[in-house]
């Protein structure tokens, strides 16, 4: 007797996009407190962060791989495995400046490995999510990454602190990433219907999906989004190294910009997800993003002390979870299924364009305008944000090109 398929409950999302989130958290808490504290400059470790974003912005050149290929299942198990190694060989290397060059190619092939992992999440959670719930299942999902960057890079720092050998720190971080493994047991390996026995023809259907997609009305003003500094977050990136601005001490950072970072943002993103299964998906994303860099010039006008280094962090870890939310509900409605991996990583991997040249462009300010002068122009860049993506949306019909 045929029964219609269960949909997983978008938890189950959560936890498998964990580890990305962690990978993330590790390099840009952990790490960054542990460099900046042993001399490295700020713009430095900005760079580093950047780098490890530059495959986020670009696996869209492989996600036809990841479509194409292997199971959902089979990519996530491998590249789960090397992401864990990878933030285990992070704590390994000395924290001085010697060790940057090594760092950065762990940092770079970890990251390569993290997308392949992302890209099996979004595949498992479009197939496995019915139309009404896309903004519950994006928040989970954003949940998951943005919360395991509060616990890799939290208790990330917390263990690397008080531990006796520094390798211990990534040893149980990367082993709970691994855990996540388990999940895998609860969920159906999604259909594959647009592959086919020959390779070049899976690859034409997932080129012609993803241009079906990118001309309809919902589909470009996505990909608009993606290129604005709108809602992108940079800061966040770096506020364990600038931290001392604020004279935070390092428990302070571990906490509020590692575990209660996680919890906060999470609780963002499942607030934001469910909003936006209530309003309409793109505005919602603008609305968080406006409010984002609000906080950000509030935070450069007050004063800078480790009480408001507490507060103006939280509140923005909170945005930058509805932000992440709104963005991936948008994306989740305007997709469809299909090749879901190489469609929802266009969009993701464009979106992280901004964040790696806003966290590039906020290092650049903390350099020469200080820490307020950081904090200032990130809030004038969301603003320009804000008028290009109203200005487009004015200017479009109202109506789709084709169907998504």
């Amino acid at each position: 007797m045929f029964t219609k398929p269960r949909h997983p409950h978008p938890a189950l999302f959560m936890l498998l996009i964990n580890p990305f989130g962690v990978l993330g958290g590790y390099l840009s808490v952990c790490l960054g407190y542990q460099y900046s504290k042993a001399g490295v400059a700020v713009e430095q470790i900005a760079g580093l962060i950047a780098l490890g974003l530059a495959p986020h912005a670009w696996k869209f050149l492989w996600a036809p791989v990841a479509d194409t290929t292997l199971s959902r299942k089979r990519w996530y198990a491998i590249t789960c495995v090397l992401t864990s190694v990878g933030i285990f060989a992070t704590g390994v290397l000395p924290v001085a400046v010697s060790s940057l060059p090594l760092l950065t190619v762990i940092v770079l092939v970890s990251n390569i490995a993290s997308t392949f992992l992302g890209m099996a999440v979004e595949s498992m959670m479009a197939y496995g999510t019915p139309e009404n719930e896309k903004g519950r299942a994006g928040g989970w999902f954003q949940a998951g990454s943005l919360g395991g960057g509060g616990l890799g890079g939290g208790l990330g720092l917390a263990l690397a602190q008080r531990l006796p050998a520094p390798w211990m720190a990534g040893a149980i971080v990367g082993a709970l990433c691994l855990a996540c493994m388990l999940v895998l047991f609860f969920i159906e390996e999604p259909q594959a219907t647009h592959r086919h026995p020959r390779m070049i023809d899976s690859l034409k259907f997932v080129g012609a999906d993803v241009w079906e997609v990118a001309r309809s009305r919902m589909g470009f003003l996505a990909l608009c989004l993606c290129f604005t500094p709108l809602g992108s977050g940079a800061a966040s990136g770096l506020w364990s190294a600038v931290a001392k601005d604020w004279s935070a001490s390092a428990d302070t950072v571990a906490l509020v910009t590692g575990l209660l970072a996680g919890v906060v943002s999470a609780a963002g993103c499942l607030a934001g997800g469910w909003m936006s299964d209530r309003m309409d998906r793109k505005l919602s994303y603008v609305v968080y993003s406006v409010f984002l860099a609000l906080c950000a010039a509030l935070m450069a006008w007050a004063p800078h002390s480790e009480t408001n280094f507490i507060i103006f962090t939280t509140v923005y870890a909170f945005i930058s979870g509805l932000t992440y939310a709104g963005f991936s509900a948008f994306v989740l409605e305007a997709m469809g299924m299909g090749a879901a991996a190489t469609k929802y990583n266009v969009f993701a991997s464009l979106s992280n364009m901004p964040i790696l040249y806003m966290t590039k462009v906020d290092g650049w300010a903390h350099t020469h305008y200080g820490p307020s002068g950081m904090l200032y122009i990130e809030a004038l860049s969301g603003v320009v944000g804000f008028v290009v993506f109203m200005g487009i949306l004015k200017a479009m019909p109202n109506r789709d090109t084709a169907t998504a």
